[in-house]
């Protein structure tokens, strides 16, 4: 009984923090993107693809800045995946408006057929 006490009261002091926590947010919400291309993908077509999502931050007004590169790193850790985008956002709802976004949607058209892989990854900076 004592132990079912004490998980209520545990439950019940950390549910305001999460809550706080969500709703009170310091650094900015990064999304982070990483594609793999097809072996079929021609330079020419992953150039297009590196432009339309450059344009993009031209196109969201919710995204509040992007940089991208691509992978140059000794480790051999990343599983093929060449390219990689970050965009920042201020926002849960700003990046939930651009996921919907008809430009980005636009986006996952013409990048579609070139991708052999895809992650994404969000998270609130920490600085």
């Amino acid at each position: 009984m004592k132990t079912i006490f004490c998980l209520g009261l545990l439950l019940l002091t950390a549910l305001p923090l999460t809550a706080f926590a969500a709703t009170h947010r310091k650094g900015k919400l990064l999304h982070v993107v990483s594609f793999k291309f097809k072996e079929t993908a021609t330079k020419d077509d992953i150039r297009k693809v590196e432009e339309a999502f450059h344009a993009l931050k031209t196109k969201i007004p919710q995204v509040q800045k992007l940089v991208w590169g691509t992978n140059s790193s000794p480790e051999k850790h990343d599983k093929g995946f060449t390219h990689a985008w970050i965009l920042t956002f201020n926002s849960d709802a700003d990046r939930d408006a651009y996921l919907v976004h008809p430009d980005h949607k636009k986006f996952g058209e013409l990048v579609g057929p070139y991708l052999g892989d895809v992650f994404v990854v969000d998270f609130w900076s920490h600085e």
